[in-house]
């Protein structure tokens, strides 16, 4: 049976605060509770509500502004681009991982809304998580092309079918929707290095250039990975690809991972022949 120790401060005691929106004649109103934790004030998390005002709120993130803006500057949140780019804004709506920004208001059906921080993950307070594990998770699958190019004289082109094989792979935005959403990620994402799995985002981007025709480090990218716990922790539960707020298939990416780890040549040997040759100069 898994033991849990939760941290100091981290069950949910008391009663949250409520605010309400002053009424206007024909105004269409809707509750938002919202998960509030400040680890310097030394109270244990609660949950407040918003009765909002929905006039020009058509996604979470329109609300959670304006709930900061007009009702209680102290929430805390991250948000930047509002276009589904940059993945800052992602956290659980309704109890699904997604982001705020892409979150219509009109996918959430009636009833109050609920928003809390990502699973799993430290609260930095209120909806910020620290997502300092993830990127280091990231940062070890080498995310960037490794080739030798001293030798060569012209551009590395790319022939079209080999670069349609990233499609699906590169559009990641590293919001963390997948990886906090994995039953294995919360067993063992954060267990001593050897002993980790890296998660579906740190592994999509992994397959990402182990796809890449232009990589040369097929074999070296395969052996950071081939322990019991890096990659082989996946049990193709698919919450990742229920999740990703890209429409992303991190369990997929995965799997083509472990099939590489059966057909890879033997040291010395060539790459793997699932590369494409590079196209010519």
């Amino acid at each position: 049976m898994v033991e849990l120790t939760l941290p100091k401060n981290s069950k949910m005691t008391g009663k949250g605060k409520a605010f309400t929106a002053a009424k206007k004649d024909g105004g269409q109103y809707r509750t938002f509770k919202i998960y509030r934790y400040d680890p310097d004030g030394g109270e244990n998390p609660r949950v407040d509500s918003y009765e909002v005002e929905m006039t020009g709120v058509s996604m979470v993130l329109d609300a959670l502004i304006k709930i900061k803006n007009e009702m209680d500057p102290t929430l805390t949140f991250r948000r930047s681009c509002r276009e589904g780019v940059c993945g800052s804004c992602s956290m659980n709506i309704n109890g699904a991982n997604t982001l705020a920004c892409t979150k219509g208001m009109h996918e959430l059906g009636s009833g109050d809304v609920t928003v809390y921080p990502l699973p799993h993950q430290p609260v930095v307070k209120d909806l910020v998580t620290d997502l300092t594990n993830f990127y280091k998770q990231h940062a070890y699958i080498q995310p960037f092309l490794q080739a030798d190019a001293s030798e060569r004289e012209k551009e590395f082109l790319q022939s079209p079918e080999a670069r349609a094989k990233l499609d699906g792979l590169y559009e990641c935005i590293l919001c963390a929707s997948c990886s906090t959403s994995c039953p294995s990620y919360w067993w063992n994402g954060d267990k001593p290095d050897g002993e980790e799995y890296l998660g579906p985002a740190a592994l999509l981007q992994a397959y990402r250039w182990l796809s890449d025709s232009r990589d040369e480090k097929t074999n070296e990218r395969l052996d950071k990975l081939e322990d019991e716990f890096k990659l082989y922790r996946c049990h193709t539960i698919m919450n990742c690809a229920q999740v990703c707020p890209k429409g992303l298939n991190p369990a997929k990416a995965i799997a083509e991972i472990k099939k590489m780890m059966v057909n890879r040549p033997a040291k010395g040997e060539s790459p793997a022949a699932h590369k494409a040759a590079p196209a010519k100069a």
